[in-house]
């Protein structure tokens, strides 16, 4: 009957046991020991569970109860754990959006620039890869040309998202209406000598992952006084050719920029834009 106001001996222990050690050591190796503590609770997970009970996830990381609780609380904020309604918990939607990232980070590295530097070596042209980050883009990978006078742009530089070749194809793949991106969605690709900078001139096309979700820009540039519009016109075909074996790379059906290379290199045609006055 007491039980609602007293502790039991288990918990009392456990609460002793808990302040000896926070006393015992500084405040860093606390932080470091909750961190660990933390990532044994995830790591407690195996493929094949659905969710685990309190108890299950003490007896795989030899935690007390307690501690678990009190760690939980902040994995559930950040949504990297999830209770149910029966009490289980299970890994939460954070953990594939950090899956996500290090596939993209990892990955994508092995399957873009083998493709890029082709490329790159096909046209004497720099190749970069632009992914969206709001309303900018940033270059993520970039193999640069072989001349001596090209654009310069490094990796984890930002650009504007609605201007330049990289940002429109983004644009238009995010759902950017009005034209060009009408065209650019219709075509894969997009064309500019000036759009963004009058002095450089790019050709772009979409790359997609799994489920046709876009994953970046592919992109060929350089000086407009070298890069201009009829080269352009040549490499159409050559950089959506490279955007569909890499979709084709990151598991997504390619056909759709297959048959728009196929065009492309046959009509030669598709949106110039021009820098406005």
């Amino acid at each position: 009957m007491f039980r609602s106001a007293l502790l039991s001996n288990w918990e009392r222990n456990d609460v002793v046991k808990q302040i000896t050690v926070t006393q015992s050591k500084p405040a860093s190796t606390n932080g470091v020991a909750a961190l660990d503590r933390a990532i044994a609770i995830l790591d407690a997970f195996a493929a094949a569970d659905r969710s685990l009970s309190l108890a299950e996830i003490a007896a795989r990381t030899g935690l007390y109860k307690s501690t678990i609780l009190r760690l939980a609380n902040s994995l559930l904020r950040g949504q990297l754990l999830e209770r149910l309604d029966d009490g289980r918990y299970r890994v939460g939607p954070a953990t594939f959006r950090l899956g996500a990232l290090y596939q993209r980070s990892v990955v994508a590295i092995d399957i873009l620039l083998p493709i890029m530097r082709d490329l790159a070596e096909r046209s004497w042209e720099s190749v970069a890869f632009y992914v969206r980050s709001g309303d900018v883009r940033t270059c993520l990978y970039r193999v640069e040309s072989k001349h001596p006078i090209r654009y310069t742009i490094r990796e984890g530089d930002v650009l504007p998202l609605l201007a330049g070749t990289g940002g429109r194809v983004l644009a238009a793949f995010s759902g950017q209406q009005g034209e060009p991106y009408e065209t650019i969605r219709k075509t894969y690709h997009c064309l500019s000598v000036g759009d963004r900078d009058p002095e450089t001139a790019g050709v772009s096309a979409p790359v997609f992952g799994p489920g046709h979700t876009l994953l970046g820009a592919l992109t060929l540039s350089g000086p407009s006084t070298r890069v201009d519009a009829a080269f352009l016109q040549r490499m159409k075909n050559p950089l959506i050719e490279a955007a569909a074996r890499a979709t084709r790379a990151f598991g997504e059906d390619a056909s759709m920029l297959e048959q728009a290379a196929r065009k492309a290199g046959a009509e030669a045609e598709g949106p110039v834009l021009k820098r406005q006055a």
